[in-house]
């Protein structure tokens, strides 16, 4: 079973169809884009649905890549684990909010269950950060004044940036104390596994060589596409200006493609340990 799975990523198989989803559904999106917006509604809805086919598949080869790396067994092998879980769970909060819009033809509320999946992907990112940075050899510690002075700049910048745009001026309604739970978790949450992300690559990029430093960026990448993603769809959302099937959603294409190929492509790490 192993042998049969290492030869089906030696091939790029997994790669190729990532890249050939993100192709297709990228096309279709530039057709529509095109398009009568009025008159195409129905069918920005159902290429909204249908991008997550992208999360889908880097998770599925992300879970089953894992047992080349040991899965639970080995840092990495946890950290690629973590990662795939974190797109399930934005995969799981696009499906409710796609059947909200799709099926049931109403605005999706807020608060809502697919939060569990979009809210619950931020901590499953950040350990999988730590995990990844852990696995090659960084030892996140304070006691370097260079190490102190990052830690504290990129999120205190990354925070306030998240504050100006997202919570000043914010009015507190108690009487519904999720949503104020997740209207401060998001901006902080998501500003928390990017700080982590940048702080991970710039304590590990002199220890970081070859093959491995070129598969750990993808990852860092792919981050800071989701982070983009994730903050644009916040400042649509305030401005009243998101629209299903838009270039908002198309941004999370490109994040959801950048995360399964960077997954994807740190199997082939382990060929080269054999």
């Amino acid at each position: 079973m192993r042998r049969a799975l290492e030869k089906i990523i030696e091939k790029k198989f997994p790669s190729i169809i990532n890249f050939i989803l993100f192709g297709v559904l990228t096309v279709w999106w530039i057709v529509l884009f095109f398009m009568d917006k009025n008159a195409n509604v129905g069918h920005n809805l159902i290429w909204g649905v249908s991008y997550q086919a992208v999360a889908v598949w880097g998770a599925f080869w992300g879970l089953f890549i894992s047992r080349t790396w040991g899965g639970l067994k080995s840092v990495m092998g946890q950290a690629i684990i973590f990662f795939s879980l974190g797109l399930l769970l934005q995969a799981f909060g696009q499906s409710i909010f796609s059947y909200y819009n799709l099926v049931l033809g109403v605005d999706m509320p807020y608060p809502s269950i697919s939060d569990i999946g979009f809210f619950g992907s931020i901590p499953l990112y950040i350990y999988a950060v730590l995990l990844l940075g852990r696995a090659s050899g960084v030892a996140i510690s304070l006691r370097s004044v260079k190490s102190k002075i990052v830690a504290l700049l990129i999120p205190a910048a990354i925070l306030s940036m998240s504050y100006l745009f997202f919570l000043k001026g914010y009015e507190f309604d108690w009487s519904n104390p999720l949503r104020v739970f997740l209207d401060f978790g998001y901006p902080i949450g998501q500003a928390l596994y990017i700080s982590v992300a940048i702080l991970v690559f710039v304590l590990s990029k002199n220890l970081l060589g070859g093959i491995m430093r070129e598969k750990i960026i993808f990852v860092l990448g792919a981050l800071f596409v989701q982070y983009f993603a994730d903050y644009n769809f916040l400042y649509q959302a305030l401005q009243g200006t998101w629209v299903n099937g838009g270039y908002g959603d198309f941004i999370y294409l490109i994040a959801y493609f950048f995360m399964s190929y960077s997954v994807i492509r740190l199997a082939a790490t382990f060929h080269t340990k054999e």
